[in-house]
């Protein structure tokens, strides 16, 4: 089993090519596309809808605190 380039050790044999390249005139070879940066996006997207939910969650709960806190006083007034 061939051992698996690090991706420094790949990006820095892209840039060798392209700069041989540019030297013989060939084209360097088209590269794939890195899918990491699209699931970043995905879990920082994630993450926002997580942190709106959870401030309704709590805007809700210091709303009844504060109700039940009112309807309390009220009762013990009279």
């Amino acid at each position: 089993m061939a051992k698996k380039k690090s991706k420094l050790a790949k990006r820095a044999a892209e840039l060798e090519a392209a700069v041989a390249g540019l030297f013989t005139g060939t084209p360097a070879k088209k590269t794939k596309k890195r899918r990491k940066a699209k699931k970043a996006k995905v879990v920082k997207a994630a993450k926002k809808a997580v942190k709106k939910t959870v401030k309704k969650v709590v805007k809700k709960v210091v709303k009844k605190a504060k109700k039940a806190k009112k309807a309390k006083r009220k009762t013990k007034k009279r």
